[in-house]
């Protein structure tokens, strides 16, 4: 999704005509105080974006019985804005160089204020459960934030330093999660659970003054341009979807989690509001402050190794947590379920770190080098993002689906993690298989032509 560093002015807003991060000497001199600026600004709103997604991960801990919503209501109530914000997450990455990442940051924070005003209205008993789902649905515009903000920090960063920044990113990104966890315990353990309007008293001003921070900071790129033959061609490459896999089993499960674990809490082990609030914001706060650390351990040691032992790492966690589960042992399943968000800051980290390696590789297995190898990297990567992220975020949905049916059924989460277990056991074998194995031609999947001359391989992404 990057064009030639070169383009026509663009009127109107901060528009950055030249921008080629991969100059060592434009880097050191410009480019790392500019990124760096707007690196901060783009983590705020998506930092608050984060919030208003999970707005209603809080909101069903005010909702006692006279509310008339079930533990199954609620857990569809809070799948609905995964959904959405799954769905969003696709024109919301080509929003970035349509309008421009500046003046889109600005826009998706204000559209903020829809949702926000319009829970305020409806919180209270005898809302409908109908009303209950659509304005919960209005939430999911926080979950296209975080591609929008991904693609344009993506544009802003060389290779070498993508996994840290991206992992920034996306890390205080997912911090917005448990700290309006943390308000809801606030005010929960202050005014009470009849108080649901006071969390979002906190965050409208919140979400003013992140829209106004971003028109006053941050930049548009001028170069970065939606290109429809990439999209096209990321949404044919094997790569796009097996990453897209492994992207359900890390942010997926960090966000299928954190809206669900309150719920859990409450089912699994009989607490109370103000006991499940107490807790529930632990995990996805250790899991956001660790992703950074997963995207720097794969520059320094390869994607796909992380987040092979991620996985791996995730599957113990899981069956830890299925036996603490079945013996309804809240200390021993806390370890483990705290264990398991860490690990998915780890894996979303090194997944995401794995996205512009792997494309870039492809560029250099069709002959590419030096900056042409680069731009195709960026070009396929920037289009491949907003795919992997959509489908990442809709794991969410899968997950508090399968925690709806499991406690419908079995009146347990036990199953639930039973299939989670299974499925970071294939994400384990699909990371080998694909990125780590070595053997001949017919190893990985690769565009036709990708090979090297010399011995007929497959390029290979071990160090992605």
């Amino acid at each position: 999704m990057t064009a030639p560093t070169t383009t026509a002015a663009r009127k109107g807003g901060r528009w950055i005509e030249q921008w080629d991060p991969e100059d060592e000497t434009f880097w050191r001199e410009k480019g790392e105080r500019t990124a760096t600026r707007n690196l901060i600004f783009s983590i705020l709103s998506e930092h608050i974006g984060f919030s208003i997604w999970s707005l209603w991960s809080v909101m069903v801990l005010f909702m006692g019985p006279e509310y008339g919503v079930d533990p199954a209501g609620k857990f569809f109530l809070v799948a609905m804005p995964t959904l959405v914000g799954g769905i969003l997450r696709v024109p919301y990455t080509f929003a970035v160089a349509r309008f421009g990442g500046r003046n889109w940051t600005i826009v998706s924070a204000a559209l903020l204020l829809v949702p926000a005003v319009a829970a305020a209205v409806v919180m209270e008993p005898g809302t409908s459960y109908t009303t209950f789902m659509v304005v919960a649905a209005l939430t999911g515009v926080g979950g296209g934030n975080f591609a929008s903000s991904m693609t344009n920090i993506n544009s802003f960063y060389p290779l070498r330093k993508k996994g840290w920044a991206l992992g920034l990113n996306a890390g205080g990104g997912n911090i917005g999660v448990p700290v309006i966890q943390l308000i809801g315990l606030l005010v929960i353990g202050t005014a009470g659970a009849a108080q649901p309007r006071l969390v979002l008293a906190v965050y409208l001003p919140l979400i003013v003054v992140a829209a106004v921070l971003s028109a006053l900071f941050m930049d548009n790129l001028a170069p970065v341009r939606n290109d429809a033959g990439a999209v096209g061609e990321a949404a044919r490459d094997a790569h796009t979807w097996i990453m897209s896999l492994l992207y359900i089993g890390t942010f997926g499960s960090f966000i299928g989690y954190s809206f669900a674990f309150g719920l859990v809490l409450q089912n699994q082990f009989d607490r109370t509001p103000l006991q499940a609030a107490s807790l529930t914001f632990i995990g996805p706060l250790l899991g956001s402050l660790v992703r950074p650390v997963g995207g720097r351990l794969a520059d320094t040691y390869g994607g796909a190794k992380i987040t092979l032992w991620n996985f791996a790492a995730m599957a113990a966690a899981t069956l830890v947590v299925v036996c603490a589960s079945a013996q309804r042992s809240l200390g021993v399943f806390l370890v483990g379920f705290i264990s398991l968000f860490v690990l998915t800051g780890l894996g979303n980290g090194s997944t995401y770190k794995m996205i512009p390696g792997i494309f870039q590789a492809k560029a250099v297995a069709r002959g590419l080098t030096g900056e042409e190898a680069a731009a195709c990297g960026r070009r396929l990567s920037g289009a491949a993002m907003g795919l992997i992220g959509a489908v990442g975020a809709l794991g969410g949905l899968g997950i508090n689906l399968v925690f709806r049916e499991s406690f419908l059924n079995a009146h347990s989460g036990t199953p639930a993690f039973v299939s989670f277990l299974a499925f970071y056991a294939l994400c384990s074998a699909v990371t080998w298989a694909v990125y780590l194995r070595d053997t001949g031609p017919a190893a990985r999947p690769a565009e036709p032509g990708a090979h090297d001359p010399q011995d007929g391989r497959q390029p290979a992404y071990a160090d992605v």
